[in-house]
C-alpha cells in the first residue's frame, strides 16, 4: 500500500505500521460509504487507498457490490465498505444493489454519508431517508464531495442544510478528485471508531478475489465504451483465471471471461462490427488489469445471451448479486 500522509498527493492516506506494535488507543472498525449514485463513493475510497480497488465511471450505478478497502496507519485502521448508490427502481437487480448498501450500513461502526456537492435530486433525498432511518444506531459523518467546485457561500449554505437535516457527528467538505479534506476526514472517522487492534493485516488492501477484480475491470470497460441500456444489461463472469506459473520467464495472467447480455440486439452492439467493440472492451480491460496486477495479461472475452437475467432471481444469484457475503473480518 502506498504510504503517504498527504491529502493532495497521489498516494493513500495511510502509513504502513512497519511491524510496530499498535499504539495504545489504536482504533479500528468498519465505515460504510453511503450516498446517491455518482456521489463519488468509489473515487473517494480509491483516493484514500492510493490505488484503484473499486471501478469508476461517469455513469450512475456503476458499483453493484459492496467492496472492501482497508486503510492502515500506525494508530488506526479503517475498513471502508464502498456501496451501490441508493436509488429507487422496480428492477430486481437494482433492488439487490440497494439491499447490499443497506446491509453494509447495518454491519458498520460508522456511516459516512457522501453528498454530491454539485448535483442533488430525488436520489439524494432517498439516501438521506435511509441514513436517518438508522441514525440512532451508529455515528454519522457527512462529507460534501466536490467541495472544491463550490464557492464558500454555496458550501456554507449546503453545510447548514445538512446539519439541520441530519445533525451529523462530523460535517466537512472534501474532494475525491484532488484529495482536499481527506486527511481531516480520516481523523474524524477514526475518532468515532472503537478502540481495538487492527482487523486486517497491515498490508491488506481489499477482500476481493483477483477473479472478481478481473470481472469488474471488464464491466468497467463495458460501462465506459457502450451507451444507453447496454451497460445496465450486462454482467460479467470469469470462466478461467490462471496465474503465472513458478519460474515463468515472462509472468503472464491468462483470463477468460463472458459478458452476459439480455437480448440479441444487445449482443450485436456488444460484439460490434467485425468484433470491433469486443476488441475495444478487451483492450481497455486488459490495460486496467495490467496496471493493477503489475504484469502482462492475456484476456479472452465472449458474449452470451442470458435472457432477461437482471430480473431473474436464479441468474442474479449465479452472477453474485444475491445473498451477498456477511460482514468481513468479524
Amino acid at each position: 500500500m502506498a504510504s503517504q500522509e498527504d491529502g493532495t498527493s497521489g498516494g493513500g492516506l495511510g502509513t504502513g505500521a512497519g511491524g510496530e506494535t499498535p499504539q495504545s488507543g489504536h482504533r479500528s472498525g468498519f465505515v460504510a460509504i453511503i450516498g446517491a449514485p455518482n456521489a463519488g463513493k468509489s473515487s473517494l475510497m480509491n483516493r484514500f487507498l492510493g490505488q484503484k480497488v473499486a471501478i469508476v465511471t461517469k455513469k450512475p450505478q456503476t458499483t453493484r457490490h459492496r467492496i472492501l478497502g482497508v486503510l492502515t496507519w500506525p494508530s488506526g485502521q479503517i475498513a471502508f465498505c464502498d456501496t451501490p448508490g441508493i436509488h429507487d427502481s422496480p428492477k430486481a437487480l437494482n433492488r439487490e444493489m440497494v439491499s447490499r448498501a443497506l446491509s453494509a450500513l447495518s454491519d458498520s461502526d460508522v456511516c459516512l454519508w457522501l453528498v454530491d456537492g454539485a448535483s442533488r435530486g430525488p436520489d439524494h433525498r432517498r439516501a438521506l431517508e435511509m441514513v436517518m432511518a438508522r441514525r440512532d444506531r451508529m455515528p454519522l459523518v457527512a462529507a460534501i464531495n466536490k467541495a472544491d467546485l463550490l464557492d464558500p457561500p454555496a458550501l456554507a449554505e449546503l453545510s447548514g442544510q445538512i446539519a439541520g437535516q441530519a445533525s451529523p457527528d462530523g460535517l466537512l467538505g472534501v474532494s475525491a478528485m484532488t484529495g482536499q479534506g481527506l486527511r481531516r476526514l480520516r481523523r474524524t472517522l477514526a475518532a468515532l471508531l472503537p478502540e481495538g487492534p487492527p482487523l486486517f493485516e497491515e498490508d491488506a488492501l481489499t477482500d476481493q478475489s483477483l477473479r472478481t477484480i478481473a470481472a469488474e475491470h471488464v464491466r468497467e470497460a463495458v460501462f465506459e465504451l457502450t451507451r444507453q441500456e447496454i451497460p445496465y444489461s450486462t454482467a460479467v463472469t470469469v470462466d478461467e483465471f490462471l496465474e503465472p506459473g513458478p519460474g515463468e520467464a515472462r509472468p503472464l495472467f491468462r483470463i477468460s471471461a463472458t459478458i452476459h447480455v439480455e437480448r440479441d440486439s444487445q449482443k450485436r452492439v456488444m460484439v460490434g462490427r467485425n468484433g470491433s467493440m469486443l476488441r475495444d472492451v478487451g483492450r481497455r480491460a486488459r490495460l486496467g488489469l495490467e496496471a493493477f496486477l503489475g504484469t502482462p495479461v492475456f484476456l479472452s472475452l465472449f458474449v452470451r445471451i442470458t435472457k432477461d437475467w437482471s430480473g431473474d432471481a436464479r441468474a442474479l444469484e449465479e452472477f453474485g448479486y444475491r445473498d451477498g457475503p456477511g460482514r468481513p473480518g468479524r
